[in-house]
């Protein structure tokens, strides 16, 4: 249960911690319809090729052998995607129609922090840019360990720390002054996006994510920054 009093961040602002899911809630109901092509405008495509990395890390049988990948914020491949967001998951119902997926891909509406899923059911979790937006990350890795199986693999790919001089502050200028307004002219909401790249900079930085990851006990785990350190894949595995 929260404690009274309890905050947490919504981008640079203070909030309490009860009402972090409510406003995450509202910026995905308003950026849902043009999600994917907001994400094309400002990485100009990049975040399909993070997300394939992802998956190739993953790399997922090939043959009919079972295995079972939950995918919590709509990752990438996927079998069964869980998200908080209707219209999020609205639109993923979309995409696996046009895909001719809807045979291999279940959708269900769930929180993160209290999965409704049994213990040990998946061989993988993979969740892309989404665990920033959880309030409680750190009952949402525990769930993450719980339902998976022993030898299962944990994968997350989140924005991270630009590491290359020059690039950092280019990237900053980009996030601040560009993407907001490129939000308000492709959706008509800047404000959405203005959390978005304020919730990158709260963000732990990958040696304090990888403790939070061991801390809720999964072993052997590292990640790799791609892109200058613009975003991070994380890996942990249930032994």
């Amino acid at each position: 249960m929260d404690r009274p009093g309890e905050t947490t961040h919504f981008g640079f602002r203070d909030v309490p911690l009860g009402d972090k899911q409510t406003l995450v809630n509202s910026v995905f109901h308003s950026v849902a319809p043009r999600y994917d092509l907001m994400n094309d405008l400002m990485s100009a495509g990049l975040h399909r090729v993070w997300k394939n990395i992802m998956i190739n890390a993953l790399n997922p049988p090939k043959s009919d052998t079972p295995f079972a990948l939950l995918d919590v914020a709509g990752a990438s491949f996927r079998a069964t995607v869980c998200d908080i967001n209707p219209d999020m998951l609205r639109v993923g119902r979309e995409r696996a129609a046009a895909g001719h997926l809807d045979d291999r891909v279940s959708f269900v509406e769930g929180n993160a922090e209290r999965l409704a899923f049994a213990d040990r059911a998946f061989d993988a979790y993979a969740i892309a840019f989404g665990i920033r937006n959880v309030p409680r990350i750190d009952l949402a890795l525990n769930e993450a360990f719980r339902v998976l199986k022993p030898g299962g693999r944990f994968l997350c790919l989140e924005f991270s720390v630009v590491d290359v001089p020059g690039l950092d502050r280019l990237y900053e200028l980009f996030s601040f002054k560009v993407i907001p307004p490129l939000g308000r002219a492709v959706t008509g909401d800047a404000e959405s996006y203005q959390y978005l790249v304020e919730s990158i900079r709260k963000f732990a930085r990958p040696n304090a994510f990888a403790e939070m990851i061991r801390s809720a006990g999964f072993a052997r785990v590292n990640w790799q920054t791609l892109s200058g350190g613009i975003v991070a894949l994380h890996s942990g595995w249930r032994l």
